[in-house]
Order: C-alpha cells, then sequence, then structure tokens
C-alpha cells in the first residue's frame, strides 16, 4: 500500500501567520528603523504578558543601551497600563519602580492636579481662622 498524499492546503494554513505579519509591517513602514522596532518589541511585550499586565503595572520590564550616553526603557505605564518605551512615550520615573508613568498619563495628572487645587482655592476663599479668641471679640463690641 502506498502513503496518502498529503493535500496542498494544509501547507498553506501552516504559513497563514506570515500574512499577519506582513500587514503590521506595513504599518510602520513609514516610521523610522529604530522606532518600527521599538513599537514591534511593545506589541510583543503586550502579546506574551497578556493578561499579566495588570499585575506588573507601573514596573519596568527591560533597560537597553541605545548608545554610551542613552539608555532605553521598556515599562508598563502604571496609569494607562500600556507597554511603553522612554523615547517614545516619554517616561516618569518612581523611585520606589511601582508607579512609572509615561509622558501623557503625567501631562494628565499634572492637569487634574493643578484644576484641583484651582477649584479648591476659588470655592473655598481663605480658610484661615481669626486669631482672636471669642471672648475678646464679644468684650471688643
Amino acid at each position: 500500500m502506498g502513503r496518502a498524499r498529503k493535500s496542498k492546503t494544509s501547507k498553506r494554513d501552516k504559513y497563514a501567520s506570515f500574512g499577519d505579519m506582513a500587514d503590521e509591517s506595513d504599518e510602520d513602514a513609514d516610521l523610522p528603523k529604530d522606532e518600527a522596532g521599538r513599537r514591534k518589541i511593545k506589541r510583543q511585550y503586550g502579546e506574551l504578558l497578556g493578561i499579566r499586565i495588570e499585575k506588573l503595572r507601573g514596573r519596568i520590564l527591560n533597560r537597553e543601551r541605545i548608545n554610551k550616553t542613552i539608555e532605553g526603557i521598556y515599562f508598563i505605564c502604571a496609569s494607562c497600563m500600556k507597554v511603553c518605551h522612554s523615547l517614545d512615550d516619554g517616561f516618569t520615573e518612581d523611585p520606589a519602580n511601582q508607579n512609572n508613568l509615561c509622558g501623557a498619563c503625567t501631562k494628565a495628572q499634572a492637569a487634574a492636579t493643578t484644576a484641583a487645587a484651582a477649584a479648591k482655592e476659588s470655592s473655598g476663599g481663605s480658610s484661615r481662622r481669626s486669631t482672636r479668641s471669642p471672648r475678646k471679640r464679644a468684650a471688643a463690641s
């Protein structure tokens, strides 16, 4: 008895994922080579970590040396929970490495705190108490 021949469709299915990779590289074609590479690595980190991103939010994933003076850092933003790179997205480092933020979230957080401070100032007026005691006030009148 001879062997049964394999159909050609199974061979096509085996390499179907290469079509997806080509689509992703088309999106990054207009970017510089290094930025496209960082975007690809960020996407791979997102796929690799999956649901654990929430557990690791705010932490540094990897540090890389771009050249002798520049260091690139991959991290998960504590606010938006996206994988970010310090050169692309900005980086606000937390000394405890638990609450690192990207540039956009840092700006949003700063704007929110200034708006809250302005609202507190305008609604409360002066919150200072009088230094006189109530007895002196009653005696003066």
